[in-house]
């Protein structure tokens, strides 16, 4: 299945052919090496207008942000924010391209292989680093192959149920749920944070849930909603606005603590101890970037993530704004890489 995504840039509409995770490999290959040639040209095309800056002067030309999404999620959601004020601190155009395909993989394949020289970023959300362990197109290695900027959101997940199931605690949840063939769940996606909480949460207690992959959390919510699935693990963007008109019943929230904006909802590792997950946002850069250029682009991010109307536009999308340093986000990542890579090879989970 094929996708079309029109980028537009400086007045000028740019298509980019890309393809769906279900694509045969060489599909796959022939849409990066499509992308990677549009990101390559743009970037020898800007820097035949302009030689790459010294950190001192840092930036003298336009700044691109690849967002590897469709339009309209938390992550892109989040880029769009900071990038205008980005652009007032440097008195230099920050935009924002949205490169759907294959869960990421395509375009953050391509940016790992652009300029390293701070003009063209990446803000990416959690898959980006279990897809090298379920995408056999992966060329990347999400830590080695790029710099950490910042953890700018996080949020917790939502276990949550359909009331018609009559589930109303945890401890009703976890009764139901070690039936066989009573409970089942639905996720947005085989290689989503929703789809590996879920098999972390049937591990961590021996849980015997039925998982029903769709296309997208549209559908999943939706066929949760209408009675069809019992339940599902996702995140509070997508769930808690129906648990807030009581169509959902939220069970357990995904952090180690209560959320400020759920607070009577109780953590999951009350139960089932130990478990945690979350969902995140962050901005990177391809390795080799100058540390010089990745501090002022730091300093900016944390600077727009901090300004009140952008704090209440996240906080109204049910994330928590954090804004780390680049050495924490980088320890963050590599945490969340090992973590869920070994749930996936466990579980033996694949979307290829």
């Amino acid at each position: 299945m094929r996708e079309l995504t029109l980028i537009r840039f400086s007045g000028a509409i740019r298509a980019v052919t890309v393809v769906a995770a279900g694509a045969p490999r060489s599909a796959l290959l022939c849409a990066g090496l499509l992308v990677a040639a549009f990101l390559g040209g743009y970037s020898a095309g800007t820097q035949a207008q302009a030689p790459v800056a010294a950190a001192g002067d840092f930036p003298q030309r336009v700044i691109r942000i690849v967002v590897p999404y469709p339009p309209g999620g938390v992550t892109d959601i989040a880029a769009r924010l900071v990038a205008p004020k980005m652009a007032d601190q440097f008195g230099q155009a920050v935009v924002v391209e949205n490169i759907a395909a294959a869960g990421g993989v395509v375009a953050t394949n391509a940016l790992a292989k652009t300029a390293a020289d701070g003009y063209t970023l990446g803000v990416v959300f959690d898959s980006f680093a279990t897809n090298p362990f379920l995408y056999k197109g992966v060329t990347h290695d999400p830590v080695k192959d790029f710099v950490p900027i910042s953890l700018m959101v996080r949020s917790p997940q939502l276990l949550v149920v359909n009331p018609a199931s009559g589930i109303k605690s945890m401890a009703e949840f976890l009764r139901a749920a070690r039936e066989p063939n009573r409970v089942m769940f639905s996720t947005p996606g085989a290689g989503t944070s929703s789809r590996l909480s879920a098999e972390l949460l049937k591990a961590s207690a021996g849980l015997d849930i039925t998982l029903i992959s769709y296309r997208g959390g549209a559908q999943a919510l939706n066929d949760l909603l209408g009675g069809q699935v019992t339940g599902m693990i996702a995140s509070m963007s997508l769930v808690f606005p129906h648990v807030k008109t009581g169509r959902l019943t939220a069970l357990g929230v995904s952090s180690p603590q209560r959320t400020p904006q759920a607070p009577e909802v109780p953590p999951i590792s009350d139960s089932i101890p130990g478990f945690e997950a979350q969902s995140w946002t962050g901005m990177i850069a391809p390795a080799g970037t100058p540390p010089a250029i990745i501090e002022k682009i730091h300093g900016a991010v944390v600077k727009a993530l901090a300004a009140p109307d952008v704090r209440q536009r996240l906080n109204e999308q049910g994330v928590e704004v954090v804004g780390s340093s680049a050495a924490e986000f980088g320890a963050w990542l590599q945490n969340e890489s090992s973590r869920w890579g070994r749930v996936i090879q466990e579980r033996k989970i694949t979307v290829d």
